[in-house]
């Protein structure tokens, strides 16, 4: 059985005079036992300290850091990092490292070759900061292509990672041709039990993890200060900090982390009042290259490249308005539709947070079927232009699922569906889909190879345990209309 939180009586009385109760009332906090190496003793205190009855809905571990019973926990427990290392924008030549740490610091990364960092290649010193919840970002460049590297992370000086020093391959360069494998999935409520999933995604040795929504399960948009307990207690599990230390980590959010269950954040920019701070809150604590257009358009939607593979990450809540036909708003749409078009890459992989399927559940009242309009702008743009090697991700319902669409005037386009890295919740499986499987947990695994005179990505779904239950492999020729 799950030990449970009790809702804060402040977060109560403060939230249900703001929202209807479908705003208010999400899951529960799933508890750390209290036997668990340092979130067992730490959590609690997290939870008394920024959620108690006179909670400030903003609070950060920043507001906190310097309070007596925060400082004992550090102290004790000896945390140099409250956070990371979390590596992000990979390329060929360089990588981005995001950190947090228990108060302000001065942090450097060093990059080398072997455990003893030969020929090292140090980031500029950064100090963490409040104003960003005592996080930082640390650029690394200089470095040689598709190459393994270890790297240490200094604090004020000194190693916050010895002796296990963390390893990552850089990216290929574009043109190379190289064999690597991209994680991806959705659905990862905090279940202390099923936390072993990130160690079974790092012994598949991915060189890229993409979290496609559904990442936390907070359900709270108006309590930062929630959110933000939510992030700390994933990024101080250990199995957590072996993957993004590991995996360059891309994310973007769907309906349970942005705001609540099936939610459309609507076509205004900065209204309802809780859209910027929540996206506040999620740049605090990723590390994607840009988020959407920035303070003048705020999103999630990025886009980077691993070799010859090009990923279009969507934010398909934002701006969602279902009365208004659209997932993405128009600068969004623009955005993806003239990136695909420009893309000269082997693959491209459109990744969103919900179901492209015209058999996705509820109708299509939850996925890109319920804006068929400007779905079929962008199938009809792939068919027009001829572009080849697009696939489709998406996340969302707690199982795998593959899915064939068919396209009158281009090629079939295919769609990988995985979201349930940790959930217990299960949905069931579907009739319509080549392949639909929900037992246990799992993710999805995609296997891309350019050293083929026809290059090939094979899709597979593996469980916690490591088994892999499906595999399928598409050519790049089966991906071009003929």
């Amino acid at each position: 059985m799950l030990c449970k939180y009790p809702r804060s009586v402040a977060f109560l009385a403060l939230t249900s005079l703001i929202l209807p109760a479908t705003l208010v009332f999400g899951k529960d906090m799933v508890a750390t036992p209290p036997d668990e190496p340092v979130l067992g003793e730490l959590e609690p205190v997290l939870v008394e300290t920024l959620l108690g009855t006179d909670a400030d809905p903003d609070g950060s571990l920043a507001t906190v850091c310097d309070h007596e019973a925060i400082r004992a926990q550090v102290k004790k427990h000896k945390l140099k990092l409250f956070g990371g290392p979390m590596l992000g924008c990979l390329t060929d030549r360089g990588v981005r490292v995001w950190l947090r740490t228990p108060a302000e610091a001065e942090v450097q990364v060093v990059v080398g070759s072997g455990k003893e960092l030969a020929k090292p290649v140090r980031s500029a010193v950064v100090r963490t900061r409040k104003e960003v919840d005592l996080t930082a970002l640390l650029d690394i460049e200089g470095l040689q292509p598709f190459t393994v590297y270890h790297y240490d992370v200094l604090v004020d000086g000194k190693s916050a990672l010895a002796p296990e020093l963390p390893s990552f391959r850089t990216a290929p360069s574009r043109g190379q041709a190289a064999k690597f494998h991209v994680g991806f999935g959705g659905g990862s409520r905090y279940i202390p039990q099923n936390e072993r999933v990130w160690d079974a995604i790092v012994a598949c040795d991915p060189i890229a993890f993409l979290f496609l929504g559904d990442n936390l399960y907070i359900d709270k948009p108006l309590q930062r200060n929630l959110q933000r307990v939510y992030y700390y207690r994933r990024q101080l599990r250990p199995e957590y900090r072996r993957l993004t230390s590991s995996t360059a980590m891309y994310a973007v959010w769907d309906d349970h982390d942005f705001g609540v269950n099936d939610c459309s954040g609507g076509p205004d920019r900065f209204k309802p009042d809780w859209k910027v701070p929540v996206w506040k809150v999620f740049k605090e604590n990723w590390n994607n290259a840009y988020y959407g257009g920035g303070e003048k358009q705020p999103g999630c939607w990025f886009d980077f490249s691993i070799g010859d593979v090009d990923f279009f990450m969507t934010d398909g809540r934002y701006y969602r308005s279902f009365k208004d036909g659209t997932m993405l708003g128009p600068v969004q749409k623009q955005w993806l539709l003239e990136k695909l078009k420009a893309s000269t890459a082997t693959f491209k992989v459109i990744g969103s947070g919900t179901l492209w399927t015209e058999t996705a559940d509820k109708g299509g009242a939850d996925s890109w079927w319920g804006v068929p309009e400007e779905r079929e702008e962008v199938f009809s743009l792939i068919d027009r232009e001829k572009i080849p090697g697009v696939i489709l991700l998406s996340a969302d319902r707690h199982r795998t699922d593959v899915y064939q669409i068919k396209r009158p005037n281009g090629y079939t386009l295919w769609e990988f569906e995985t979201s349930k890295l940790t959930n217990l919740h299960t949905h069931g499986t579907k009739p319509q889909a080549v392949f639909s499987y929900n037992k246990g947990n799992f993710f999805g695994l995609l296997t891309f190879d350019t050293t083929k005179a026809d290059p090939e990505l094979t899709f597979q779904c593996i469980t916690i345990d490591g088994e892999s239950v499906y595999s399928l492999t598409l050519r790049r020729s089966q991906l071009q209309v003929e």
